[in-house]
């Protein structure tokens, strides 16, 4: 399907005033103003994300109770578990918050639930087991927000809850001692967009800021602390803007100088040694799906153990052992996502599918979320990718959105369908029975035919700015790529130029990319084309296209002698 191009007006006058109030080039100012950062001033704090600018925690509702409740078990000597999640923003909460609990004084135990065994979310036989063994406050991260009955059952058997969450709530919150969570409707934080990760970080803030460290020291630990949140926030996909930025902008810069032996040897296997820097992109695709292995195949115990040890020898064995099993999901993935293809090149999707089912039998589901984000892109409709168990009568799965579509509201609206369910507009998990797969399929589409049309189902791609190619040079890239990091809310900006030449027959590279080079008045510029050979016959010598294209850093060309950056095409279409 042909993808439609948004192409904004522009109004030249603001970009040359912005451009000039800032001391930067046409190109990244005309960015600026497509993302509404017109204004000077909030356009300086975003090109230069500031520690300052974090909002203080205790805007966080709650958090002067779990502070001071956290400071009276650490004082006390109670035990503490730390009840988290299995992926990355689960894992990194546990291991910061553990860290920080620590460094108080205190000590922690946790738990993380196994994906298959234990499913999603918290239980009452763990808090029943915790009991038992003597533990008097739990604080989940990444979870319980939804954990009504477990959180009471906590309360009955005297263990006092500190839930720590991001996820939408129900209409009724746990009944915890306190909840940490910036979405709850009484919660007047600035910002609703952190993710688990992100909520856990404004609890260790709190908690050492209560310590009366000198300022120096505090300023030290918090930084060292956002090396973890930024991989959490980058994993979860949540919007980089805001306090968001902040995290990622400072916690990437700081993996250029990494001392603990995990977070070294996770980096080392992931092909960033000798003190290379990843960029977001980078952790999204080549470090969180390392971290994410462990739970969605194992155990992500070996995650925490990874960070917590001291010993880098065991470290590296155990950024092995994510490496592997980040090679047997992927492989697992590729299986399950290709009998879904063939399943629909055998029976055609057609237009009145508006939202998408699929069920087997035994898919491993640790990679059923993965799998439907990639058939999201490839159908522009939202998908639901179930696993069912014919043991049990089960069926379990993830299910993946489109922008226009809140996967979360969808499901309440068939709630009784569930035993369980939850997640939020873009992502979302359910358990049902198997029996019920058929009606759940029907009742899906049915409430996303009600609310998308077939324009709402068209890809579309969101032009930034036109760019002439004259304005290409060292300089206007480089302030171009300042905009990062890029990902969710933030994405690598996306430039169209129009009515050129190609200037010569496309070279294929690997049977699937294309290299290629086009001319515009007088200028030619070389660039690549991932995964488009298909599309070769659109890009012969000579042809008048417009084409949508992304700047990017290429130190493999810089090594060469070549310019550090290079075009990529994303798009393309007659002038």
């Amino acid at each position: 399907m042909q993808a439609r191009w948004l192409i904004p007006q522009g109004n030249p006058q603001e970009a040359q005033a912005l451009a000039a109030a800032l001391g930067i080039g046409l190109p990244a100012a005309r960015v600026l103003l497509a993302r509404e950062l017109g204004d000077p001033e909030a356009a300086r704090r975003f090109l230069d994300p500031s520690l300052a600018d974090l909002h203080p925690p205790g805007a966080l509702r709650g958090m002067s109770e779990a502070v001071a409740r956290l400071r009276r078990a650490i004082a006390g000597g109670e035990q503490i578990l730390i009840y988290g999640d299995y992926d990355v923003d689960g894992t990194t909460s546990v291991v910061i918050l553990k860290k920080a609990i620590e460094m108080a004084g205190g000590a922690a135990s946790f738990f993380i639930p196994h994906r298959l065994r234990d499913g999603y979310g918290m239980r009452a036989d763990v808090v029943e087991k915790a009991a038992a063994e003597g533990v008097k406050l739990i604080v989940s991260v990444d979870t319980g927000i939804r954990a009504a009955e477990v959180v009471r059952r906590a309360n009955e058997l005297s263990i006092d809850v500190i839930v720590t969450d991001h996820h939408l709530p129900e209409a009724e919150l746990p009944p915890a001692l306190a909840v940490l969570n910036p979405n709850r409707p009484d919660c007047a934080y600035p910002d609703k967009n952190l993710c688990g990760v992100g909520v856990a970080f404004k609890l260790v803030q709190a908690l050492l800021a209560s310590l009366d460290w000198p300022t120096g020291k505090l300023q030290r630990v918090i930084e060292s602390f956002l090396k973890l949140v930024a991989i959490g926030t980058v994993a979860d996909v949540v919007p980089l803007m805001g306090e968001n930025r902040i995290i990622v902008k400072h916690g990437l810069s700081g993996l250029g100088d990494v001392r603990n032996p995990g977070l070294r040897a996770l980096l080392d296997v992931a092909g960033f040694s000798g003190g290379r820097v990843p960029s977001a992109t980078s952790v999204a695709f080549r470090i969180a799906p390392r971290i994410n292995a462990a739970g969605r195949m194992d155990t992500a115990n070996a995650v925490i153990e990874m960070f917590l040890t001291g010993d880098p020898a065991r470290a590296r064995v155990l950024a092995g052992q994510l490496h592997m099993l980040n090679g047997e999901r992927q492989q697992a993935e590729a299986e399950v996502t290709q009998q879904i293809v063939e399943e629909c090149e055998r029976v055609p999707i057609e237009d009145g599918q508006r939202a998408l089912v699929f069920a087997a039998d035994n898919w491993h589901r640790g990679i059923l979320g993965i799998v439907a984000s990639r058939l999201v892109t490839r159908f522009h409709r939202p998908v639901f990718v179930l696993s069912r168990d014919p043991e049990d009568g089960r069926t379990q799965g993830s299910g993946r959105s489109i922008p226009r579509f809140h996967l979360l509201e969808a499901l309440e609206s068939m709630s009784e369908l569930f035993e369980r369910f939850g997640g939020h507009r873009q992502a979302a998990g359910v358990t049902l029975a198997s029996d019920k797969v058929a009606l759940f399929r029907a009742r899906f589409n049915e409430y996303a035919a009600a609310r998308l049309t077939l324009a709402d189902l068209a890809p579309q791609l969101e032009i930034d700015a036109l760019l002439e190619f004259r304005e290409i040079d060292d300089r206007s890239v480089a302030e171009v790529l300042n905009l990062a990091p890029f990902g969710c809310g933030n994405p690598a900006p996306l430039f169209a130029a129009l009515n050129l030449e190609v200037a010569g027959p496309p070279a294929v590279m690997k049977e699937k990319h294309l290299r290629l080079s086009l001319r515009q008045n007088g200028r030619t510029l070389p660039m690549k084309a991932w995964n488009f050979s298909e599309r070769a016959a659109e890009l012969q010598a000579g042809a008048r296209v417009d084409v949508a294209f992304t700047l990017e850093d290429d130190a493999y060309a810089a090594a060469r002698g070549g310019p550090p950056w290079g075009a990529v095409l994303r798009d393309v279409r007659p002038a």
